[in-house]
């Protein structure tokens, strides 16, 4: 399942901060641009993954299902 988010990046001092502006969990740095976009990747990746791990362990009682909104 292909999934789009928006990756934000600022320059303070001689680092790079990013964040996906739709999941206030995930942030990085780098020391590039390039650094910082591949961290945010792998933090967005563990987050998606650590969520989905834990909503799991409750599988009994729960129902999941998509959610599409159109902005």
């Amino acid at each position: 399942m292909k999934q789009q988010f928006t990756a934000v990046y600022k320059k303070n001092g001689r680092w790079y901060h990013g964040w996906v502006e739709e999941i206030p969990a995930v942030n990085t740095q780098g020391r590039t641009l390039k650094e910082a976009k591949k961290n945010l990747k792998e933090a967005l990746q563990l987050i998606l993954e650590t969520n989905r791990s834990l909503s799991k362990i409750s599988e009994d009682r729960v129902i999941r299902e998509p959610i599409i909104f159109s902005r």
